[in-house]
């Protein structure tokens, strides 16, 4: 079995984020081999966690942007990924929490919030389930990714705002991002370096819900 953190610590590279240069993660090249975190699954998750993305890169300007919107909150990077979105959130006051499923991901946020400074404590999240206890704030970056967890975590999300829990959403206006329950708040230039490796130029916006 593969030992996530010393593959992770070996073959990515702890670099600055371009447009957030203060932050470093764990950032995937072409020579990381991320083949070798698949592991023996038939369908590993595709390795979010190796880059940064267009929605959280717009969720973590926008709280530099707003500091009073985290200072002090208890606050979930839902889908976490790198752990991008808890890192900023965390060095602006937040007491701030991770939930990635991938344990490459989980891997990867532990490794990314020891090298920025921070403590990000993982917490399990079932989308089909009750909202979060103790929760003030969750943030959820570039979780409409496609029509199947879109389906759930759209009334997921719902939930926790009927439980009296702010929901900021990070996204570059991806197919299933579900406009017609959310409102724009703001958008970001962002150099999305995942999916759209070959632009540097892409925006990404922050939503709330209706």
């Amino acid at each position: 079995m593969i030992d996530r953190n010393a593959a992770i610590a070996r073959y990515l590279r702890l670099e600055p984020v371009p447009s957030l240069p203060d932050i470093k993660l764990y950032t995937a090249h072409s020579g990381s081999r991320l083949s070798q975190f698949a592991g023996d699954e038939d369908d590993p998750p595709a390795p979010y966690w190796a880059y940064q993305w267009a929605g959280g890169l717009a969720l973590a300007h926008h709280f530099r942007a707003h500091l009073g919107l985290v200072a002090g909150q208890r606050l979930l990077d839902l889908g976490a990924g790198s752990g991008l979105v808890a890192i900023v959130a965390a060095r602006l006051g937040a007491e701030a929490s991770a939930a990635e499923i991938d344990p490459n991901g989980r891997a990867a946020i532990a490794l990314n919030a020891t090298a920025n400074g921070v403590a990000l404590p993982l917490i399990d999240i079932d989308l089909r389930g009750a909202p979060p206890q103790n929760i003030d704030l969750i943030a959820a970056g570039d979780v409409f990714y496609n029509a199947e967890i879109a389906r759930l975590m759209l009334p997921f999300l719902v939930r926790c705002a009927e439980a009296g829990i702010a929901v900021l959403i990070g996204d570059p206006d991806r197919r299933d991002l579900p406009h017609q329950s959310l409102t724009r708040l703001a958008s970001y230039a962002v150099g999305d370096v995942g999916d759209q490796r070959s632009s540097t130029d892409r925006t990404g916006s922050v939503y709330a819900l209706k």
